[in-house]
């Protein structure tokens, strides 16, 4: 069977086009897609029959073998970095804990420095 990437996909209009590996482009129509199944994003990797149609080749049961990769995922930190800065939030929120055991919360710039890097170390957990 041939295999090729999504090159792109109308929701909308229910069709789009597949770069099949060998180069060609191949006609996609979203009742090639197994019932169900959510469109498919471009890039994802899918494996297809093909017929002749009316206009040229289209793709026939497809099936997503390797769906498109995350922006996101692909941003994220290594995960030695992040490590790192786990760590280094621990012994910020353990400083933090020291002071409100105190009776005190931390000064405002402390605060917001422990925020940001919270909200940072979220963004990639979450990604």
């Amino acid at each position: 069977m041939p295999t090729g990437k999504v090159k792109w996909f109308d929701t909308e209009k229910g069709f789009g086009f597949i770069a099949s590996d060998e180069g060609d482009e191949v006609f996609l129509h979203a009742s090639a897609l197994p019932e169900g199944t959510a469109a498919p994003r471009p890039g994802a990797k899918v494996e297809y029959s093909v017929a002749d149609g009316r206009r040229g080749p289209s793709a026939m049961s497809v099936t997503v073998i390797e769906p498109a990769p995350s922006v996101a995922h692909a941003q994220r930190k290594p995960v030695d970095d992040m490590t790192v800065i786990v760590e280094d939030l621990i012994k910020m929120l353990d400083g933090i804990s020291n002071s409100l055991r105190k009776g005190r919360y931390p000064d405002a710039a402390k605060g917001k420095q422990v925020a940001s890097v919270l909200r940072a170390v979220a963004e990639q957990l979450d990604s």
